[in-house]
């Protein structure tokens, strides 16, 4: 994951590469964390991920999120196969965003603002329904070349939002800017059964707030 232009990884990931208990790794950086802290002035940054139940539910899981340099001070207590697991890994990480930025020519600011208007009349063009000024997260993270769920998780360590009762919800201090608005979604199942699902959505407002506050990249 890439945040404010530095590539992170986070401690479940760690943990599957190497085969350790996440559990005990979290243990091993906290206690790692105090020498971390007297040197660097800084302590790691601790976020959390949404994890998908066996029985479809849901459940936040607390974890770092470390930098390289940050991995690599916590892989000086692996052994030499895992250390070694995650240096390669970090390289691998380092080419495919090589090859990212090579082959990706990203638009401006302007463009993604431009961008999102043409993406809320495609949609409305197919759904021929009445004008929409709002964009879902999943055409949002399409602006910044993001995945949804990658997109909801950046926002999520941030602190721009948090997930309850099933749904994204906007953090209480942004909540009254006019960035999101909710929308309501009716559908029937095969039996005739009606469900109505709400949903945050995002203001052009919203997008712009996103594009600042994400430090969008200039090439």
């Amino acid at each position: 994951m890439i945040i404010n232009k530095k590539q992170t990884m986070t401690s479940l990931e760690i943990a599957e590469l190497t085969n350790k208990n996440h559990f005990d790794l979290m243990r091993a950086i906290r206690k790692m964390e105090p020498a971390w802290e007297k040197t660097c002035g800084c302590k790691f940054a601790l976020t959390s991920r949404t994890i998908i139940q066996p029985n479809g539910g849901t459940r936040e899981v607390p974890c770092y999120s470390l930098t390289k340099t940050e991995c690599l001070y916590i892989a000086t207590k692996f052994n030499d196969e895992a250390r070694a697991k995650l240096v390669l890994r970090w390289q691998e990480l380092e080419l495919q965003e090589q090859e990212r930025r090579q082959q990706l020519c990203l638009p401006s600011p302007q463009k993604i603002l431009a961008l999102a208007d043409e993406i809320i009349g495609d949609g409305l063009r197919i759904l021929n329904e009445p004008a929409e000024d709002t964009l879902t997260a999943t055409q949002v993270a399409k602006t910044f070349n993001m995945t949804v769920y990658d997109f909801n998780a950046v926002l999520c360590d941030l602190g721009i939002q948090y997930r309850r009762g099933g749904r994204w919800n906007i953090s209480d201090e942004l909540a009254n800017h006019g960035y999101t608005s909710l929308r309501t979604h009716v559908s029937y199942s095969l039996k005739g059964v009606k469900k109505v699902r709400t949903y945050m959505t995002w203001t052009l407002a919203g997008l712009r707030y996103l594009n600042a506050k994400l430090g969008y990249p200039n090439f």
